[in-house]
């Protein structure tokens, strides 16, 4: 709570105003993104899915890599909705390896935690709930076996580009060579296309946005009114970033423990990016982190990446 309550307070104070998406993860928001994702226009699970339903075999000879035994780790598992048929196909192929899940949610650590293994006869799963990187350093203590790092999603989108270098950078100092990480990138496309994944016409990604308002009104005190501020989507094909403020209607103060924020009418908070990428500047990410990148994973629409970097 008063990490949250301190990250709020710092990101409201910037100019411009932000808010960290990482706090959009409640039990409501999970929900909500459950929903943006089988949503009509919300196109990147289904792409990636594709990949994972369909090159399936060719996924798991290659992330096993040759290792007799080793730790299958991915970051923001969320429900292992796609990671469910690569854990079957490795199972299949009689690899040996613990699956272990790492997520900022203790609602979906638990979940799957309960129900995996039961699903999936002779999965081991060690879930671990909290940041990335604490749990990579806390795993490197418990196990010095190989390391394959699933990061899925397109969640490396989620990073302004020069965060999501560091990003990698950070990553691969956690891993020794050989080590494998399959990454997601959401590849550039019509701009149309891009923009109302992130506006679909249900409402759910306004929802999501709007969510955390709550959450923060909830947990930490505050008296944000809800229905002044609207979601807001845009897309810049020049750059590839998609990002999603929430705009402030009219003149107000919000109240959070004891502290005024101010907004005047037209105020935004940005909320959240999404940055795509061409097929080229994923591999040019992986080169300045220094993996090697081995090999690309596309869908059939040529959508969405999932890349395969070794360190």
């Amino acid at each position: 709570m008063d990490q949250f309550l301190k990250e709020v307070l710092e990101d409201l104070s910037k100019k411009p105003k932000r808010l960290n998406p990482k706090y959009f993860y409640d039990e409501a928001g999970d929900k909500l993104f459950q929903q943006i994702m089988n949503s009509k226009e919300y196109y990147p699970t289904n792409c990636e899915l594709e990949i994972f339903q369909e090159k399936t075999e060719d996924l798991a000879m290659v992330l096993k890599n040759g290792f007799d035994d080793f730790d299958l780790i991915e970051m923001g598992a969320g429900d292992a909705t796609k990671s469910r048929y690569l854990l079957k196909e490795l199972l299949r192929q009689k690899v040996t390896f613990t699956y272990m899940p790492i997520d900022i949610s203790t609602t979906m650590i638990e979940h799957l935690e309960s129900t995996l293994e039961d699903e999936i006869k002779g999965l081991k799963v060690e879930g671990l709930n909290g940041e990335y990187f604490e749990m990579l350093k806390y795993v490197n203590t418990i196990s010095r076996k190989k390391k394959v790092i699933l990061f899925l999603g397109g969640n490396i989108g989620n990073f302004e580009v020069a965060e999501a270098n560091v990003f990698c950078r950070q990553l691969k100092s956690y891993l020794q060579p050989g080590d494998l990480v399959l990454i997601g990138f959401d590849l550039k496309k019509h701009p149309r296309i891009i923009r109302a994944a992130y506006n679909d016409k249900e409402g759910f990604t306004k929802e999501f946005n709007l969510n955390l308002l709550r959450r923060i009104n909830r947990e930490l005190g505050a008296d944000f009114e809800i229905g002044q501020f609207e979601h807001y989507p845009s897309y810049d094909p020049a750059t590839g970033e998609c990002r999603s403020y929430l705009i402030s209607l009219k003149d107000q103060v919000v109240h959070l423990n004891g502290h005024k924020i101010f907004f005047t009418k037209n105020e935004f908070i940005s909320m959240e990016i999404s940055q795509k990428y061409s097929l080229e500047e994923t591999d040019q990410m992986a080169l300045r982190s220094e993996f090697i990148p081995i090999k690309h994973f596309l869908d059939s629409k040529r959508w969405f990446l999932d890349a395969v970097w070794q360190a």
